[in-house]
């Protein structure tokens, strides 16, 4: 059964653990109700999996706010786990961050991110990005905060500057971020070891996420432990799940093509995948009510 709740723990609870918490990226309903399954804390929806999986598009600004909202609202009333969200820029100005935040709140989302890229924005580890001005990002941050209706909503701001314009302008803009009303930094694309402990240890008492984006990104792969200990309290993993399924597909299509039988160990069961969509909750609804005789006068 459709697992929603509205009792997921608020995302300044998850943080209090003391320990890393991880955030495998959702790009469907399924993945998500996986994660679950799996027994992670919380998780996240990235733009460019999203985008990927459910328009296939690659992620530079061609999807507009109405569809993502359209796409994260599927995938969060699979999932009862507090959910970080990727609200891109905010698709505009104050008025659109305003506008942004109240419609991820309205369909449940635990936290969000707004990026200071410039339109057409792209995912953060491609090349040809811009940033807006510090001023621009600052006071989107106050919108944002302002918009908020839902105080446990926990406000993430993202920088870019790291791409553009080197990691001493990212760390000054992530200052003056959290001046601003972001509750916690993120500062997409470092390049090596050394400019993540540079980032951890600039913000020490500030919660922070590390992006390890799997498969051909600009980021060393640390471990979760390894990040939590030079300052990185969220480590997300956008890419890890839907690359995955994105192989999985090829080698799939390749056997068919070719007339060969699916390889039983790579294939879930029929009645496995029953189970992971909640078949037996449904059928007891159908139990129920619908085989139930119906009360005489």
């Amino acid at each position: 059964m459709n697992p929603v709740s509205s009792s997921r723990p608020a995302w300044r609870t998850l943080l209090a653990a003391k320990r890393p918490l991880v955030l495998p990226v959702a790009h469907d309903a399924l993945s998500a109700r996986l994660i679950a399954r799996a027994g992670f804390e919380a998780y996240s929806i990235g733009g460019f999996p999203l985008v990927g999986a459910r328009y296939g598009l690659p992620d530079i600004g061609l999807v507009g706010l109405g569809e993502m909202i359209d796409g994260m609202r599927d995938i969060i009333a699979a999932s009862p786990l507090p959910v970080l969200v990727d609200a891109d820029h905010g698709y505009g100005d104050v008025k659109n961050v305003t506008r942004t935040v109240r419609a991820h709140e309205s369909i449940g989302a635990s936290a969000l991110f707004i990026e200071d890229q410039r339109a057409p924005k792209r995912c953060g580890h491609m090349a040809g990005k811009e940033v807006v001005p510090t001023e621009v990002m600052e006071a989107k941050l106050r919108a944002a905060a302002a918009a908020r209706t839902n105080p446990d909503t926990f406000l993430m701001a993202r920088t870019d500057a790291r791409a553009v314009h080197g990691l001493d302008e990212a760390l000054r803009r992530g200052e003056r971020y959290i001046k601003a009303g972001a509750d916690c930094l993120f500062i997409e694309a470092p390049e090596n070891v050394e400019e993540l402990k540079r980032i951890g240890a600039a913000f020490r008492g500030v919660p922070q996420m590390a992006n390890m984006l799997e498969g051909g990104g600009r980021t060393p792969i640390l471990s979760p432990q390894e990040l939590y200990d030079i300052g990185f309290s969220m480590i997300a993993y956008p890419t890890t799940l839907l690359f995955r399924v994105a192989r999985a597909i090829e080698r799939g299509l390749a056997d068919l093509k070719a007339g060969r039988p699916a390889p039983a160990a790579e294939m879930v069961g029929f009645d496995d995948f029953k189970d992971m969509v909640g078949f037996a909750d449904w059928a007891a609804v159908e139990n129920r009510f619908a085989k139930s005789k119906p009360e005489s006068n």
